[in-house]
């Protein structure tokens, strides 16, 4: 059995949420904040992983594909909204 010492905030938390009477006892709403603890660190964890991959895969995307010059590529945007701004006049 591990014993904890609560800071007053804490303590003031547990017995706010127990005069809700939602909660049964100091230990549930404990239970449940462990839960909520457990579940942020897996969906945490779940988005590092989904971050991870997708920079992998560009990267290796990248490796794949030629660099690109990046005076004529904004040259060529550039071109772009030109025809466009004028194909609406």
């Amino acid at each position: 059995m591990m014993s904890i010492t609560l800071t007053k905030t804490q303590e003031q938390f547990i017995q706010t949420k127990l005069r809700t009477g939602k909660y049964r006892s100091a230990e549930e709403v404990l239970e449940i904040a462990l839960q909520l603890l457990d579940e942020y660190e897996r969906a945490d964890s779940e988005w590092n992983n989904s971050v991870r991959a997708k920079i992998d895969a560009a990267i290796a995307v990248s490796e794949q594909t030629p660099p690109i010059d990046g005076e004529p590529f904004i040259a060529e945007i550039l071109d772009r909204f030109q025809q466009a701004r004028e194909t609406q006049t």
